[in-house]
């Protein structure tokens, strides 16, 4: 009998229907000390991205940007051949809107990574959420077209943005998207 513990974690790709592939970027994380999804969580965490939490008892490698970039890590975190997880895929969102990220980087490395389809989810939700933002055109203009993601496995949305409900001036409905604090914690 195979025990749940026993089976492979399902992966991003399983999980909108497609194949997984053999990751360059994964495998870098793993050379580096980020073995899963969980450490390169914490790692994005660490960097600044302190609207989430790491996760219990996992913590980052103490790994420079000089030896994985903030691209690297967004798109590590969005990569098909990574263990699904929609908190991995809110924090490869919220890195990919640091400001100063270079475009040509993150659509070579998206396209290594085979990871279009979520990464043009996610600027397609930048455009929406952050229209005067000239990043999210840019970078959808960049990437090829793809066909929508699989309904319900990437998140909605919303879970990329931050909203008010009620502020100083009465109800009232601001929203901003969430990215990693620009000066990171230590």
């Amino acid at each position: 009998m195979v025990k749940l513990r026993d089976m492979p974690p399902v992966t991003l790709a399983e999980k909108l229907g497609t194949t997984p592939h053999i990751s360059p970027l994964l495998m870098k994380a793993r050379r580096l000390g980020l073995p899963t999804s969980e450490h390169l969580e914490a790692l994005a965490v660490a960097r600044g991205c302190t609207y989430y939490t790491a996760p219990a008892g996992v913590s980052a490698a103490a790994v420079d940007r000089d030896t994985l970039s903030d691209e690297e890590l967004a798109i590590a975190l969005l990569s098909l051949g990574a263990t699904y997880s929609p908190q991995a895929i809110r924090l490869g969102a919220a890195m990919l809107g640091k400001n100063g990220l270079d475009l040509p980087t993150i659509v070579r490395l998206t396209r290594m990574e085979r990871c279009e389809v979520v990464v043009r989810h996610i600027a397609e939700s930048g455009q929406r959420y952050e229209p005067g933002n000239p990043f999210w055109p840019a970078l959808l203009a960049a990437l090829p077209p793809t066909l929508p993601a699989k309904s319900g496995v990437l998140p909605h949305p919303t879970r990329f943005i931050a909203m008010t409900g009620f502020t100083r001036r009465g109800p009232e409905l601001l929203t901003w998207w969430i990215r990693p604090d620009p000066v990171p914690a230590a």
